[in-house]
C-alpha cells in the first residue's frame, strides 16, 4: 500500500526538481515505511510507501529492471501470484521474495497493454517504457485504489491523492461546477456519475478497468476488462455442486486477502456477508497461529431503537452468536460514545479531498479504523459489495419473473414455502408481486409521479446553468420512480463504474491515513464473475432468498444468522440521536451558510430553511432517516467544502 506519484515532461525537457520537491513534500502527511524517487530526464517517479505483505518489506519502489529498462511505482496488493507465476514461467525460487510490482513488470513485458487483464488484486500502477518512450498506467478492475492526474501542454503528473498536484507550477484549484452539480443533484449515495472527472477541474482519473498510456505527448484512455454476465450459465447437477464450487472460489478470495505481515481484522457486523468472511477467513488464520480481530459499531448506549419489528439497529446478539459458532476471533465492540456525524466534518473533508454523503456511518467508520491502527492491523476484511455477489438473491424479484412467465406450479410451490419462512399468507404476497411483475399496469396515473417531489439540495438557477438534470435523466440515480428490479440493480453494481468509484475513494483515502488497507472478498472478480454465472434458481430456492450463501455457509455460520430471513440489521440509526446535544450548534451552523452568497449561488437555501423549520429545535431519533434532516447534513458538508475556494 503506497501513495505513488510522478511527472512526465514533454518536449524531453527535464523535471523541474522544485516540483519533484513539491509534490513528495505533499505526500508526508501520510504514514510511510520507506520514500524513495526515481528519476531519468523527463521522467519522474516518486513512492510513499506503506509495507503490508510479507513481500513489500524493504521493497524498493519505484523499481527499475534494467535489462527490460522498464521503471515502475505501485499501489498495489496483487491476489493470483500463483497463476502468474505460472503464465509467467517464474522459476520456484524466485517466487517467494518476488514482490508484486516485479511481477506487474514482468506482465507488461509480456502482454504490455493487456498486462492489467491478467492482474486479480487491489492496484494502481503506473510505469515508464524507455524503449518505447511509454508511459503507462492503469487502475483495478473495480477501482480499489485511485489515480489522479493532470496534464498540461508541457507536462503531465499524477498521484493517488488529489490535493499533492495542486503543489505542482501551473496546476490551479478551482471547482468543477459539472461535478458539483451532479454530486448535489443525485440524492442517493453516488457522487456522481463523471467517471473521469473529479471535484476539481483540471484534474481527471483513471476510471475502474482502465488503462492510460502516453506517447509522443499523445494521451490514450482504453478499458481492458469489465464485469458482466456471461452469455452462458453455469450448469452443474446438483445443488451439492453449486454449494461446493462456492466454497472452492470464496475461499481462494478470502485466503488471497489475509496475506500480511501484520495482523488481520474484520468489520464484522450480524448480517451474512461480513459473517460469511469471517467464517472463511478464521480457519486459515488459525493455521498461521493468527487470530481474526473483529470490529463491530454498536449504538450508543442511551440509544432506543425506534426502527421496524423487521429491524435491529443493534446487532450485538447475532454478532455474538457469530463468533462463539466460528471461533478464532478476538472482538471489539465499538460505540464511540460523545463522537457523532457533525464533528467530524471537517476532517473528513481534508482526507477524501472532497465532499461526501455516507455522513451516518462516518464518524465509525473512521472510528474503527483508527482502532485497527493502534492494534497493528494490516489488513481489514469487509463484505461491502456482497449484497450483489455472494448474499445475491430477490425473491420477489424471482417470484414476478414467474408470474409473467406463467410458471404458476413453481411460483405457487415457492410462495408457500417462503410465506411458512417469512409468517405471510400467499394473499398478501400475490397482490404485492403482481404489482412488482406489471408495474406500470397496476399503478395509478398519480402514483406515477417523479421524485423531484422530495427536496432538492442545488439551487434551481444553478441546476438549469449545468443542464444537470438533463444529463441525470438516461440514469437511474433516485431521481425518477422508476420500478426497482434487484436484477438491473445488479448488473448496474458491477458495471456502472460510478459506483465503483465511490466505493474505491473512500477506502483509499482511509488506508493512506491509517495504514490499514480494508480488502472485500465479496468484490474479488474471481467470486464476482462465479456469481453471475449461477443461475437464479440457486439463489431462491424452496421460499429461502440468498439462498446459496445461505447453504453454503452451514457449519462457517450459526443458523440464527445463516436462517434469518426476516430481521435485517440497519446501520445509521442513531445518527440523529447522538447529534441531539449538539443540535443548537449545528442549526447555527446551518443558518451561516444560509447567509453566506457563496452556498447561495449553489445550494437551494429556500429548501434548507424550509427543512430547518420542519425539523425544528429538537429532532426526534427517528428522523435518521427524514429527507429532509438528510438534506440538512449533506448541505452543511456541501458547504463545508465549498468554504476553501472563498
Amino acid at each position: 500500500m503506497s501513495a505513488i506519484a510522478g511527472i512526465l515532461c514533454f518536449d524531453d525537457e527535464s523535471v523541474p526538481i522544485e516540483d519533484t520537491k513539491s509534490l513528495m513534500h505533499a505526500l508526508q502527511i501520510y504514514p510511510a515505511d520507506d520514500i524513495r524517487t526515481w528519476q531519468e530526464g523527463s521522467v519522474f517517479l516518486g513512492c510513499h510507501a506503506q509495507w503490508i505483505t510479507p513481500e513489500s518489506v524493504h521493497e524498493r519502489l519505484p523499481y527499475y529492471d534494467r535489462f527490460s529498462r522498464l521503471a515502475i511505482t505501485a499501489d498495489a496488493i496483487l491476489d493470483n501470484r500463483e497463476e502468474l507465476f505460472s503464465r509467467l514461467q517464474v522459476a520456484a525460487e524466485r517466487r517467494k521474495a518476488m514482490t508484486d510490482s516485479e511481477l506487474i513488470v514482468l506482465a507488461y513485458r509480456k502482454w504490455e497493454k493487456d498486462a492489467p487483464r491478467y492482474l486479480i488484486g487491489d492496484y494502481a500502477f503506473v510505469l515508464w517504457d524507455e524503449k518505447k518512450s511509454r508511459l503507462f498506467g492503469a487502475r483495478d478492475l473495480l477501482g480499489s485504489r485511485t489515480l489522479y492526474y493532470s496534464r498540461h501542454e508541457r507536462q503531465f503528473a499524477f498521484c493517488t491523492a488529489i490535493n499533492p498536484l495542486f503543489e505542482l507550477s501551473g496546476v490551479k484549484k478551482a471547482l468543477n461546477e459539472s461535478w458539483f452539480a451532479e454530486f448535489l443533484a443525485i440524492p442517493i449515495i453516488l457522487d456522481s456519475i463523471d467517471v473521469s472527472g473529479t471535484v476539481y477541474r483540471g484534474i481527471r482519473q483513471i476510471p475502474p478497468g482502465h488503462w492510460l498510456a502516453i506517447e509522443d505527448g499523445k494521451l490514450a484512455l482504453g478499458q481492458y476488462d469489465a464485469l458482466e454476465a456471461p452469455r452462458k450459465r453455469l450448469e452443474l447437477k446438483t445443488n451439492g455442486e453449486y454449494v461446493e464450487a462456492f466454497r472452492d472460489v470464496f475461499q481462494e478470495a478470502v485466503a488471497s486477502k489475509l496475506r500480511t505481515f501484520r495482523k488481520v481484522g474484520a468489520s464484522l457486523s450480524g448480517g451474512l456477508d461480513s459473517g460469511a468472511v469471517a467464517g472463511f477467513a478464521a480457519n486459515p488464520l488459525l493455521k498461521e497461529g493468527k487470530s481474526l480481530h473483529a470490529y463491530s459499531y454498536v449504538p450508543a448506549p442511551d440509544f432506543v431503537d425506534w426502527t421496524s419489528r423487521r429491524m435491529v439497529a443493534d446487532e450485538r446478539p447475532y454478532i455474538q452468536a457469530a463468533i462463539r459458532h466460528v471461533g478464532n476471533i478476538a472482538y471489539n465492540g465499538l460505540d464511540f460514545q460523545g463522537r457523532h456525524s457533525y464533528g467530524e466534518i471537517d476532517d473528513l473533508i481534508g482526507l477524501l479531498e472532497a465532499p461526501y454523503k455516507f455522513f451516518e456511518n462516518s464518524f465509525w467508520i473512521k472510528g474503527i479504523l483508527e482502532r485497527a491502527q493502534q492494534d497493528g492491523i494490516g489488513v481489514l476484511l469487509t463484505g461491502a459489495r456482497g449484497n450483489y455477489s455472494i448474499s445475491w438473491g430477490p425473491a420477489m424479484d424471482y417470484y414476478a419473473r414467474l408470474l409473467k412467465k406463467l410458471r404458476w406450479v413453481h411460483l405457487f410451490r415457492e410462495l408457500k414455502q417462503y410465506g411458512r419462512r417469512m409468517n405471510i399468507g400467499r394473499s398478501r404476497l400475490l397482490p404485492a408481486i403482481g404489482k412488482q411483475a406489471f408495474p406500470y399496469a397496476t399503478r395509478s396515473f398519480y402514483s406515477r409521479r417523479s421524485k423531484n417531489d422530495a427536496p432538492h439540495l442545488i439551487h434551481p438557477d444553478f441546476a438549469a446553468n449545468t443542464n444537470v438534470f438533463d444529463k441525470l435523466a438516461r440514469h437511474d440515480v433516485g431521481l425518477e420512480s422508476f420500478p426497482f428490479d434487484e436484477f438491473e440493480a445488479r448488473d448496474y453494481q458491477f458495471g456502472n463504474l460510478a459506483a465503483s468509484n465511490h466505493q474505491g475513494t473512500s477506502v483509499t483515502k482511509f488506508s493512506l491515513r491509517y495504514g490499514v488497507w480494508e480488502r472485500d472478498p465479496t468484490a474479488d472478480p474471481r467470486v464476482v464473475r462465479f456469481c453471475l454465472s449461477v443461475p437464479i434458481e440457486q439463489y431462491v430456492q424452496d421460499g429461502m432468498d440468498r439462498s446459496l450463501v445461505r447453504r453454503a455457509t452451514e457449519t462457517y455460520l450459526p443458523d440464527e444468522i445463516r436462517l434469518n430471513q426476516r430481521i435485517r440489521g440497519v446501520q445509521g440509526a442513531d445518527w440523529i440521536h447522538r447529534m441531539i446535544p449538539s443540535w443548537r450548534f449545528f442549526t447555527e451552523d446551518v443558518r451561516k451558510l444560509c447567509r453566506d452568497p457563496v452556498a447561495s449561488h449553489y445550494l437551494n437555501v429556500d429548501q434548507i430553511k424550509t427543512s430547518l423549520a420542519k425539523i425544528g429545535h429538537a429532532p426526534k431519533p427517528e428522523y435518521a432517516y427524514d429527507p429532509d434532516a438528510r438534506l440538512l447534513m449533506r448541505a452543511l458538508i456541501a458547504w463545508r467544502f465549498l468554504r476553501q475556494f472563498s
